[in-house]
């Protein structure tokens, strides 16, 4: 058995993050999938649209992301999908030629990248101020 689920987390024995981050990258899929008919609703503005976007979808994507090891191939992915679903989001296509960053600005998104570093960051904060309280 060289990969296993536990607590929604795929876990390998050669210990690299790239098992929980395809089935997190899928999870995020499936969530976006379920969402489609409100994220792409022209009705509805792109502000309001994003924030279901990073409450549902961008929240199960990244869970319990400060504890993976995350290569650049990983970085990489999360990127892709991320752009896929916020081009659908906005109802453009790669043909469109439209600047991936164009588009975050648009609907004023941090670069995902950006989003895992932070989480990371605060999880050591505050791993850091639990064991100065404590020792």
């Amino acid at each position: 058995m060289d990969k296993f689920c536990y607590l929604g987390d795929m876990l390998s024995v050669d210990r690299d993050g790239d098992a929980t981050v395809e089935t997190r990258i899928q999870i995020g899929w499936n969530k976006f999938r379920k969402l489609v008919p409100l994220l792409t609703d022209k009705d509805i503005s792109l502000i309001v649209r994003w924030r279901f976007y990073s409450s549902c979808v961008r929240s199960s994507t990244l869970h319990g992301n400060e504890t993976w090891p995350i290569r650049k191939e990983n970085e990489v992915a999360f990127q892709q999908a991320e752009m896929r679903m916020v081009r659908w989001m906005c109802g453009t296509k790669l043909q469109d030629r439209d600047p991936s960053k164009g588009l975050r600005e648009r609907l004023g998104l941090d670069d995902i990248i950006s989003v895992l570093q932070q989480n990371r960051c605060n999880a050591i904060g505050m791993w850091c101020k639990k064991k100065t309280m404590i020792g």
